[in-house]
């Protein structure tokens, strides 16, 4: 079954055709079971999750993978780094076909209590600029959306930045559709993109993912302490050990990123 491929897939990773062609009628929503199975497992053997992962969240992106719908995924203590001085080394070791991607993270000190940008903003304590490093064991990043929602939304490793407090960005929700992220390798400029390509705001991300987990029987609403990031602001981007990456951000006082991939 589904759920069994998936741990094995998780103890021993590697490429593996997409799910939706050895389970054929696969639905989004049997893949977040499966992947509920796989949580429940990890769970077991000491995983803690930390928060959330919102994938697809930038529409711009849609077409090219043939997925025209955000997914989510769970983020460990395990998958999670905190930057140190706006630096951190990530291991690839056991992550498949790495990509690199720039977002925006949300840490809650309460549960929402509504998808309206006043509930999204009372409930989060701090923002931070995150990279999550997704993973594919669909070779050449060819797959659907039941083959993503198993796969617990693409997530391998999030870096997560200085935090700021919400309370000292009166104009948050104002500035996070006009931010710019530049996305750099060794140095040199690789893509750009602006928080208004995630779904318009990477806050109205934060407020679909509510309504999804709202819809989905057995989805764990959010609650306080979690850590939410809302998905790429760029194309996502193959990473390799030995590469720096890094991050320039522009119309919101938050620092760039370095990530050196070991």
């Amino acid at each position: 079954m589904l759920a069994e491929e998936l741990i094995a897939l998780s103890h021993s990773p590697r490429e593996a055709p997409p799910f939706t062609d050895t389970y054929p009628g696969l639905t989004p929503a049997q893949g977040y079971e499966a992947a509920a199975a796989l949580h429940r497992h990890r769970m077991a053997r000491g995983w803690k999750p930390v928060g959330r992962k919102i994938g697809f969240t930038n529409r711009t992106l849609w077409p090219r993978y043939g997925v025209y719908e955000p997914i989510w995924g769970t983020v460990y203590d395990r998958t999670l780094t905190r930057a140190s001085g706006d630096r951190a080394v990530v291991p690839l070791q056991g992550l498949v076909n790495p990509r690199i991607e720039p977002e925006i993270c949300f840490a809650l000190k309460s549960a929402p209590r509504g998808t309206g940008l006043g509930a999204l903003l009372e409930a989060i304590d701090w923002v931070a600029h995150s990279i999550e490093i997704v993973q594919s064991c669909f070779p050449g990043w060819k797959f659907q959306l039941a083959d993503c929602t198993a796969a617990n939304g693409l997530h391998g490793h999030l870096v997560v930045g200085s935090p700021l407090p919400v309370r000292e960005l009166p104009q948050l929700a104002d500035a996070l559709p006009t931010l710019e992220v530049e996305l750099l390798k060794e140095g040199a400029s690789v893509d750009r993109g602006v928080g208004a390509s995630v779904l318009d705001s990477p806050l109205l991300a934060l407020g679909h993912l509510v309504g999804v987990l709202a819809s989905q029987p057995g989805a764990a609403p959010l609650a306080a302490g979690e850590i939410i990031t809302t998905g790429t602001i760029t194309d996502a981007h193959p990473v390799r050990p030995g590469e720096t990456w890094s991050t320039r951000l522009r119309g919101l006082a938050l620092p760039g990123l370095t990530v050196r991939f070991a």
